[in-house]
């Protein structure tokens, strides 16, 4: 199930913040939307969920234009895991996890109990949200993605509140999830993680798309300088790379 865009427009505020982007994505593969602040990383992604109508362009999934398919079919085929969740109702993170499940209208038992193991959740799945830390908040946040199994999951700066064991751990989740064949899009700021754990990489500045490849090309030196405006260089060897700013 291919997830494609064509010259794909975003607005927002009366401000252009995607131009004519165009991509077709393939399942079965971690792509990392990277780019300095203002670039548009979350507005692409959520362009990509059908959470904002396009000013220009489409979004197609499997080459059925996503704006055309039930809003069921869609929370069925994608799983959006936005940057920022406010959980309305202090549950228990289980609880939360079944809410993954709601357009599928079956209890899914087996998938919430591969949701929370994935997420190293086993142990906390009676504790109340509030409890959680931020890193296991966001790992929960996962788990309820994960418990729809989802087609495609889109998710902005997973890693953000997560420590470095967990973010690897997290990590590794997303790739085994790409390797049995679901499509895996994350926006993300650490451009040494997208270098070493994504197969592509689209980088965007000021709502373009400037950069679009395998790690080593998208983020290479020139790259990085024109898009962030740093000098540069790449240390390591390939999947374990570290990235030295200056």
């Amino acid at each position: 199930m291919t997830l494609s865009f064509a010259s794909l427009t975003l607005v927002r505020s009366r401000k252009t913040v995607i131009d004519a982007v165009s991509a077709s994505l393939e399942p079965g593969t971690i792509t990392a939307i990277c780019g300095p602040n203002g670039a548009g990383k979350s507005s692409l992604l959520m362009g990509m969920a059908g959470l904002l109508r396009p000013a220009a362009g489409k979004v197609d999934l499997d080459g059925e234009d996503l704006a055309r398919l039930h809003p069921r079919q869609r929370a069925c085929a994608l799983g959006y895991l936005p940057q920022a969740v406010e959980v309305a109702w202090d549950m228990s993170v289980a609880n939360l996890v079944v809410l993954g499940r709601l357009p599928h209208r079956d209890s899914g038992e087996e998938a919430i109990a591969r949701a929370l193991a994935a997420a190293d959740l086993e142990e906390l799945a009676t504790r109340p949200v509030s409890t959680l830390s931020g890193g296991e908040k966001a790992r929960a946040l996962l788990a309820r993605v994960l418990a729809g199994e989802p087609r495609w999951i889109l998710a902005d700066e997973p890693l953000a509140a997560l420590d470095l064991g967990h973010q690897l751990a997290m990590l590794a989740t997303l790739r085994a999830q790409a390797d049995c064949g679901t499509g895996v899009v994350l926006v993300l700021h650490d451009l040494a993680l997208a270098m070493n754990h994504a197969d592509r990489v689209l980088v965007l500045r000021e709502g373009r798309l400037v950069a679009d490849g395998a790690p080593e090309q998208a983020l290479s030196r020139e790259v990085i300088a024109n898009g962030w405006g740093v000098t540069s260089n790449w240390l390591g060897e390939p999947g374990s790379r570290a990235l030295v700013i200056g």
